[in-house]
């Protein structure tokens, strides 16, 4: 069964190029299938990508546009294969091809530069370098300030270090730390001494999002400053047990194993339930809780909406007993 919500069919797009960036990442060029051009995005945008999994079944995946954001002639993704993944990246490395047709969404952006930024530092790990590359090219080809600060294992696994060279120049900042976050960005020397007016934007795995967000508090950035997008979340608590949730629209109660998120098992059993990112950070799944005692794992939820608002993300987060219960 295909839901609506796991629907995206508002762009037909044709695959122009296929480059190997590194042993694990595949670049995209994108154009729309009619020769017409494509809608306008700001840095930082994702587009849905409806792919075929291995189990069967289709579903949508979430890839953010690399490209400068005022080319409407194509866009560029950047897709890491997940070994460990649920078969979205594999079919996108391993089943399309140049010439072959596939239907996204238009444009959407849940990390946008922000207006009110008088500098931005840019901070990149991994294939989280694409929605942070956008807005490089954004800002340099406006004038704005801005430096960034990219990490990889070793220059061939930095996937589009030549175009990063080459749209930041002196304001590029490349770390190769040989899979040890340590030898790479030396975070507190770079959040320290603020300055009025600065931004901060990462994107990467979830542990590179905590390190960040944790040195910004530590070194006193306000909050509304750390701008962030998590593009691996945190794998699932190998302690983790089975959980009871009760939905209130029906009073159907579901089980949700260990090694399955609840907005997963709700899916599986035909609940239309709006979704997006599946990793906690745009909130569109989020639901009410009326019972139980949350675990909450997202990044985009407020206290505010986590304790009074009682907000919770099925995505990604779970419980802290054996049940829940969800207005849903």
């Amino acid at each position: 069964m295909i839901l609506r919500s796991q629907i995206v069919s508002d762009l037909s797009l044709k695959i122009e190029k296929i480059s190997q960036q590194t042993s694990n990442v595949k670049a995209y060029v994108l154009t729309s299938s009619d020769g017409a051009a494509l809608p306008e995005f700001t840095a930082g945008a994702h587009i849905d990508v409806m792919v075929d999994l291995e189990d069967g079944s289709t579903d949508k995946r979430s890839y953010s546009l690399a490209s400068d954001p005022k080319d409407t002639s194509a866009y560029t993704l950047g897709i890491l294969r997940e070994v460990a993944g649920k078969g979205g990246s594999a079919f996108m490395h391993d089943k399309l091809v140049e010439g072959a047709v596939i239907e996204a969404s238009n444009p959407k952006n849940h990390f946008p530069l922000d207006d009110e930024a008088e500098d931005n530092l840019l901070i990149a790990g991994g294939i989280g370098v694409t929605p942070i590359l956008a807005m490089a090219r954004s800002l340099s080809a406006s004038g704005a300030k801005f430096n960034m600060h990219y990490a990889a294992r070793a220059p061939e696994e930095m996937a589009f270090k030549a175009d990063v060279e080459a749209v930041c120049g002196e304001n590029g900042h490349l770390y190769f730390d040989g899979g040890d976050p340590a030898k790479g960005i030396n975070l507190k020397e770079l959040l320290s001494n603020r300055q009025g007016g600065l931004h901060l934007f990462v994107c990467g795995p979830a542990g590179l999002i905590e390190a960040v967000r944790t040195m910004a508090t530590e070194q006193g950035w306000p909050e509304n400053t750390v701008h962030y997008e998590v593009f691996k979340p945190a794998e699932l608590d190998g302690e983790d047990t089975e959980l009871e949730v009760v939905l209130t629209e029906t009073g159907e109660t579901i089980t949700v194993p260990a090694d399955q998120t609840i907005l997963d098992v709700m899916l599986d059993k035909g609940m239309d339930i709006d979704y997006d990112c599946k990793m906690g950070i745009c909130g569109l799944c989020a639901v009410k809780v009326v019972g139980g005692e949350p675990d909450h794992r997202d990044f985009v939820l407020t206290e505010d909406e986590r304790e009074d608002e009682k907000l919770f993300c099925p995505c990604i987060s779970r419980a802290k007993g054996g049940s829940i219960t969800l207005e849903s």
